[in-house]
């Protein structure tokens, strides 16, 4: 883990003109250009409220108008937003339900199998394990292929990006596997909750609590001189809920005079580190020889608690608090801070939409965040269905708007693969691994952050680019760069035409169309790439998988399945693909 000290940019928006940004890289037969044609700022706020009339009700007897019926190309580009990797069936799911149904159904569908208990089922509590952290990346892949739930995967991913935890900088006890998988299932379980409950879960969480070093924190003393450890303290403040500025409601910051006003000082660093002392790893009903304790909430020590009153954000949490009282007081000040709503906003559409969302979106679910119209504050489900559905989201018009969109991460790249032709593992060990090598695999692996900031930081501007000409972010451009992009295509290269000894996917799918490389190419266009190749991109590798040899159309003859690995490849290499309308 780093050491933080570091501080998140925060670029305010502005309207620009469309913006281009490509670099353009060779790997062996196949071209690959990032990020051409980036879409990375949504202009005019894309209209109104999603989901209700802009004039509210109204006595009108006329029937209303039925909805719209859901193409195959939108159930597509509604699901690289609102899932892990979408497939047929559940585009037949969105089509047949609406998205507004598709996302209840979702939110209500109950978790599958925990991290935790796959691991304890596999046995990795074994001695042999202690110190070790074998079974975590299995488990993250197994979860991330094969949950039902795939839209709840998708926040719980999401949150672990902004509520960050690295597996790497879980030194603070053993276990680091289950300590990683406890963490996960956490987010998990409260990624459609409420936003202060997981404030409070992460902040009595073990792997967090050894993350940012505030398991087994001790209250100032002064014949030492020593004082609190203020890790915590200052990401929680300034990743987690309120960040450096001040924010308006729509997340540009609030300035005096044209300056930008901080939101905290060390002082209120200080100040909220006294809160976090006398927490420490739950060993009363066993020790550290089984994982068991890490699933427990941390435990408070009174004689290590801090009792005196604690100053920060201009509230005082009073003095004779006990530990657990002083915690739910501070984090209620901070919950109630009006930077929470479009600090968390921003972030969460950031995550799932477009990297660049207009002053109006942000404001327009910040105002769900602060109020899901029963008076209830911090609301994910409200807040998640409510960026999903808005129009900036929805809105087919950004399809050709050059600043609006996402680099896709390579993490769901991958995804969308396995879940698009639902891939396998025989063992049940689902050895996928660690792919955050950038030479070799994807540079990015799940919950493998080098540090507190994540893989890339949601202000992150590609430095001398068009894209920082134009005041825009792009964050997963912070991981892109010539050896991730080839590393990237050969990966996938690999993983399509051989898997691995442990991934097997169904191409049945595909099996009578690649005599067709037309029909073909348009099929994984549709699935994978939601129709963003366009018909010249199309023509273009069909001609290239033509002059390939055609089969017999089986699962077994090797002329059709090379043209429909080459076809995979080619749309996986696509820049139209990698980023994400």
């Amino acid at each position: 883990m780093q050491e933080s000290g570091e501080q998140i940019e925060y670029l305010p928006q502005q309207e620009s003109e469309g913006t281009q940004f490509s670099t353009v890289n060779s790997t062996g037969t196949v071209a690959l250009a990032v990020g051409g044609s980036l879409l990375l700022e949504a202009c005019g706020g894309g209209g109104g409220a999603t989901g209700s009339s802009a004039n509210g009700s109204t006595s009108s007897t006329t029937p209303p108008t039925p909805p719209t019926p859901v193409t195959d190309t939108q159930a597509a580009r509604f699901l690289a937003q609102a899932s892990v990797g979408g497939t047929r069936a559940q585009m037949a799911q969105v089509q047949a339900s609406g998205y507004a149904a598709w996302i209840d159904a979702q939110i209500a569908m109950p978790q599958s199998t925990s991290r935790w208990s796959w691991l304890k089922t596999k046995g990795f509590d074994a001695a042999a394990n202690i110190f070790t952290q074998n079974g975590f990346d299995s488990v993250a892949w197994y979860k991330l292929i094969n949950s039902p739930d795939t839209l709840r995967q998708r926040v719980t991913h999401a949150l672990a990006e902004i509520l960050v935890v690295g597996i790497d900088g879980l030194t603070g006890a053993s276990w680091q596997a289950f300590a990683a998988a406890n963490y996960l299932d956490v987010l998990e379980a409260n990624a459609f909750g409420n936003y202060r409950k997981l404030l409070q879960a992460i902040s009595t969480n073990s792997a967090m609590g050894q993350y940012l070093t505030f398991a087994g924190n001790l209250k100032a003393n002064p014949a030492k001189g020593t004082l609190p450890d203020e890790n915590y303290a200052r990401e929680l403040m300034q990743l987690f809920s309120v960040g450096l500025l001040k924010l308006n409601q729509d997340g540009t910051p609030i300035t005096v005079n044209g300056v930008n006003q901080e939101t905290y000082t060390l002082d209120d660093i200080t100040g909220l580190a006294r809160i976090f002392t006398g927490w420490d790893f739950d060993v009363s009903t066993s020790d550290k020889t089984t994982p068991d304790f890490l699933q427990r909430p941390l435990t408070q020590i009174a004689s290590r608690h801090e009792t005196g009153a604690s100053t920060f954000l201009g509230s005082t949490v009073p003095a004779g608090l006990d530990g657990p009282q002083s915690m739910a007081a501070a984090l209620d000040i901070i919950f109630a801070h009006p930077n929470v709503a479009p600090f968390v906003s921003r972030q969460l559409i950031q995550r799932l939409v477009t990297s660049n969302p207009s002053p109006a979106y942000v404001q327009r679910i910040a105002a769900v965040f602060s109020n899901d119209g029963t008076g209830v504050k911090g609301n994910l489900a409200a807040v998640v269905k409510a960026l999903l559905l808005d129009d900036e989201a929805r809105n087919s018009s950004n399809l050709s708007n050059p600043q609006f969109g996402k680099l896709r991460e390579p993490i769901y790249r991958f995804l969308s693969w396995a879940r698009a032709y639902s891939v396998t593992s025989p063992s049940d060990l689902w050895n996928v691994g660690n792919t955050s090598d950038a030479a070799s695999r994807l540079g990015q692996s799940p919950l493998r952050s080098g540090s507190v900031f994540n893989f890339f930081r949601p202000g992150y501007v590609p430095p001398n680019t068009s894209i920082s000409n134009a005041s825009l972010v792009a964050p997963e451009f912070q991981i892109t760069n010539e050896s991730t992009v080839i590393g990237y295509v050969n990966f996938m290269q690999r993983m399509v035409s051989k898997g691995n000894a442990d991934l097997v996917p169904d191409y049945s799918s595909l099996l009578p169309l690649a005599a067709n490389p037309t029909a073909l190419l348009t099929e994984i266009n549709l699935v994978i790439a939601a129709g963003q190749l366009s018909d010249a991109t199309i023509a273009t590798l069909a001609t290239a998988i033509s002059s390939m040899p055609s089969g017999t159309g089986t699962a077994t003859d090797t002329p059709t399945l090379n043209r429909i690995y080459a076809a995979l490849t080619l749309v996986f290499a696509a820049p139209e693909y990698i980023v994400q309308k």
